[in-house]
């Protein structure tokens, strides 16, 4: 199974999976860092209260691991 990256929206209370598959973990970090540029660039610090290390940010972005268990992507790649 490949790798992929998800979303999760805390207004809705949804979880979401982004389009594409990854060979490597690598790959899916990256995708996933630029799903998070795109939702801070969607919903900047003045309108949602900050960056997802300062809690400000509504949706998240997850890794999902080949076995579908995942892990919150902060931004360090």
């Amino acid at each position: 199974m490949p790798w992929r990256v998800g979303g999760y929206d805390s207004f809705a209370h949804e979880e979401y999976t982004f389009q594409g598959e990854y060979a490597t973990e690598e790959e899916a970090r990256a995708a996933a860092a630029e799903h998070l540029e795109s939702i801070m660039r969607l919903q900047p610090k003045a309108n949602s209260g900050g960056t997802p290390l300062e809690g400000g940010i509504q949706d998240m972005v997850f890794v999902v691991r080949p076995d579908g268990s995942k892990y919150r992507f902060d931004g360090e790649k």
